[in-house]
């Protein structure tokens, strides 16, 4: 199994920048892609970026040259620097692993997720 905390989340004015950090623990070199999902009141969760265990990256339109995944593997985290921040960017954002488990099976696992809140 794998677990997942997030942290960094806070309230920042408009064309500010916040970090998210997500630590993994447990079987942490089972993950496969690690993902930041976010999800907005009254709207589905949408992904918002990933990185694969070989480092390749991906980013939801809608973030592109704003946000940056990147990781530390020493420490087993993940994080999303968010810069030029929207109000739209408001969301509770959360972090998310695909894994391959003990008989080869998909699991995923999320985290309890972290509140960003971006004032106009």
């Amino acid at each position: 199994q794998v677990q997942l905390v997030e942290s960094g989340g806070g309230l920042v004015q408009a064309g500010g920048s916040l970090r998210l950090s997500c630590a993994a623990s447990g079987s942490t070199f089972s993950i496969n892609v690690i993902n930041w999902y976010r999800q907005a009141p009254g709207e589905q969760r949408e992904l918002v970026a990933a990185m694969s265990g070989g480092g390749s990256t991906n980013y939801a339109d809608s973030v592109k040259g704003r946000f940056t995944i990147s990781r530390d593997l020493a420490k087993n985290t993940v994080y999303l620097e968010m810069s030029s921040l929207k109000p739209e960017d408001t969301a509770a954002y959360y972090c998310n692993a695909d894994t391959t488990g003990p008989w080869g099976a998909a699991e995923n696992y999320w985290g309890q997720g972290t509140k960003v809140t971006v004032s106009s």
